[in-house]
């Protein structure tokens, strides 16, 4: 396994800024009808930006969760998913109200994971922490969870596959079960 991608700096800094367009255009209520493609220049052969990738768009406050939002599989190119995602991070996660104007003016960080593709997990035993993200799949559920999350959470690989039965909505030792699926993938984070 390893990712099958690279994002030059320019790429990821044009995500960056695109992530944060997206976000000021919804703060100040603005419909763009056209999302800013990638400069030519920028565009290389079997770049990532056109690629069909997932992403995930994370919005922190003095380290604190604010909103995050993805798609573990992409279906659009990257770049337009990223626009997408930054918005839906931003004002439509369940979790939290909108983000406000004062609340982006006071020290809101983002981060983008960008997803490799999704694989049935071959063992459990081989998830390393911080390397795999994690999607199980049981009884119509679904869970994910971003490799950077059991780093932070200070987690374990058994705390890991069991706290994503929990955000999955199901009992203890579920990833275990008989029809329960596990899938893993690699990510490429980076500040935005």
């Amino acid at each position: 396994m390893g990712i099958s991608f690279n994002l030059t700096d320019g790429e990821k800094n044009y995500l960056s800024r695109l992530a944060r367009m997206s976000i000021e255009a919804g703060l100040v209520g603005k419909m763009v009808d056209v999302v800013p493609a990638p400069p030519e220049a920028m565009v290389r052969p079997q770049s990532p930006l056109r690629r069909h990738l997932g992403a995930f768009v994370t919005i922190s406050i003095e380290g604190a969760l604010r909103g995050c939002i993805g798609s573990i599989v992409g279906q659009e190119p990257l770049y337009l998913n990223i626009w997408r995602m930054a918005a839906s991070a931003a004002f439509s996660d369940p979790r939290f109200p909108p983000l406000t104007i004062d609340e982006w003016r006071n020290n809101v960080e983002l981060a983008i994971s960008v997803l490799d593709e999704l694989t049935v997990c071959p063992d459990p035993e081989a998830v390393e922490v911080g390397r795999h993200g994690l999607v199980l799949q049981y009884q119509n559920r679904s869970g994910v969870f971003l490799p950077q999350v059991p780093v932070e959470q200070g987690w374990n690989r058994e705390a890991y596959l069991e706290n994503l039965c929990f955000k999955t909505g199901l009992p203890k030792g579920s990833w275990q079960q008989a029809g329960a699926r596990l899938f893993w993938f690699e990510a490429l984070v980076f500040p935005a």
